[in-house]
């Protein structure tokens, strides 16, 4: 197959050789010695062997894959019995954390069917996720902490290319999202790793210009949203590569678009619609209202996917209460190829959003040896979850609050007002 997206004809072998070494050099920037996890679904084998290569290519001493299979999981819904969907193989996901805890690298591939278990029992899906997340919460932790080096990277799936270019041939909706997705991550040009690099110097100047700002809170108001987000105290705004805490600088994702911040979990108040679909654990949620109070979602509705919903909200105390918000412009090239993904690493950078759950505390400042209560009282949420959802559009603007509750426009149809 030979993919369209490049000017100079580049061939799809050749363009997967790059992502896969952009996966490697940018997103994971594998240090020599390094161990490599992958977590992947079958299709992806391909990038998988590419990934590898690169890897070893960079240092690393083992490369280990684990695939997921759809047909697999589709089993499970139909044939198991009911209290099988309360369990999970505590086992592997605590040997990935020992893995991290070594030292490992977390490379996760992203392309499974986005309406997997769309038809498939709410309450058994809520079930089977609920007891994923707590098997995977050692695991998590470390990922949410940049204990370790991580990056997620995407793979074009004949499932997933049938969800979003539905009124196309299957080969022909594969080789458009391969071409979007190729797009996206920035591997058509001559150097992607420079592409890269640039990029990065981009968000990361807005990021400190935020930084400096130090807000309180940021305002967005628009069609169905009036919502006032705080931020926690001594938050931190983070955007394209950083430093984990093992001293290695990583693209935790590719791509991104995003400058994203910790809020303050008690300190939300108002409503807010969603602008875009979610899509979740094989399931979609449109439609998607809510109403905060002290932090808190007191109403939540949704036009499609409203038990799947209430039973997220339900996971735990803090999957009412918000861990993450991030600013995207609506001029992201995501936005602007007009392709909804129906995968959120690709839909949350193209509009700002918010996340339910679990807080990055590392979007904090001088968090060394506090305790979790500390950074509770700081306003970090702490959740078995932690799910993007879409608010941003060309119709959303963004007023920031400073600390002495001056009100100044940081974001007017969706744009940056200020350039860094």
């Amino acid at each position: 197959m030979t993919s369209s997206s490049s000017p100079d004809g580049l061939s799809h072998d050749r363009l997967l050789d790059r992502l896969g070494e952009v996966a490697v050099r940018t997103g994971l920037n594998v240090a020599p010695g390094q161990q490599v996890l992958i977590t992947a679904p079958l299709d992806a084998v391909p990038l998988v062997r590419k990934i590898a290569e690169h890897a070893y290519r960079a240092g690393a001493s083992l490369v280990t894959p684990f695939y997921a299979d759809d047909a697999v999981t589709l089993a499970r819904f139909h044939y198991a019995p009911d209290d099988a969907f309360d369990i999970a193989p505590n086992w592997l996901h605590d040997g990935m954390a020992n893995a991290y805890r070594a030292g490992a690298a977390r490379m996760a591939i992203t392309g499974g069917n986005p309406v997997l278990l769309s038809q498939e029992d709410p309450d058994r899906v809520a079930r089977a996720g609920k007891a994923a997340s707590l098997a995977g919460r050692p695991a998590m932790e470390l990922i949410t902490s940049f204990a370790v080096n991580w990056n997620i990277v995407a793979c074009a799936t004949p499932a997933w290319a049938e969800q979003v270019f539905p009124d196309e041939s299957p080969e022909r909706a594969l080789a458009l999202l391969w071409d979007a997705i190729f797009q996206a991550s920035r591997v058509t040009v001559d150097d992607p790793v420079a592409a890269w690099a640039a990029h990065n110097e981009t968000l990361h100047r807005r990021a400190d210009w935020l930084n400096d700002r130090r807000f309180a809170a940021l305002h967005f108001t628009g069609p169905g949203t009036d919502l006032t987000v705080g931020l926690a105290d001594g938050h931190a705004w983070a955007g394209g590569s950083e430093p984990a805490r093992n001293g290695i600088v990583c693209n935790p994702n590719i791509p991104t678009e995003e400058v994203f911040t910790t809020p303050h979990a008690r300190r939300v108040e108002g409503f807010v619609r969603a602008t875009k679909p979610l899509f979740h654990q094989g399931t979609l949620i449109d439609g998607i209202a809510v109403r905060f109070e002290g932090g808190r979602i007191t109403e939540a509705h949704a036009t499609q996917g409203q038990a799947v919903l209430e039973r997220i909200l339900a996971t735990d105390d803090g999957a009412r209460r918000l861990g993450e918000v991030a600013l995207v412009p609506h001029s992201s090239p995501i936005s602007q190829s007009g392709v909804l993904f129906r995968n959120t690493l690709f839909d949350e950078n193209a509009s700002s959003h918010i996340a339910l759950g679990q807080a990055y505390t590392k979007c904090m400042v001088e968090t060394e040896g506090q305790t979790p209560e500390q950074l509770e009282a700081r306003g970090a949420n702490t959740s078995f979850i932690h799910i993007d959802w879409m608010i941003g559009s060309a119709e959303i603007d963004v007023t920031a609050i400073t600390q002495d509750g001056v009100r100044e426009p940081l974001m007017k149809h969706g744009e940056w007002v200020k350039t860094v």
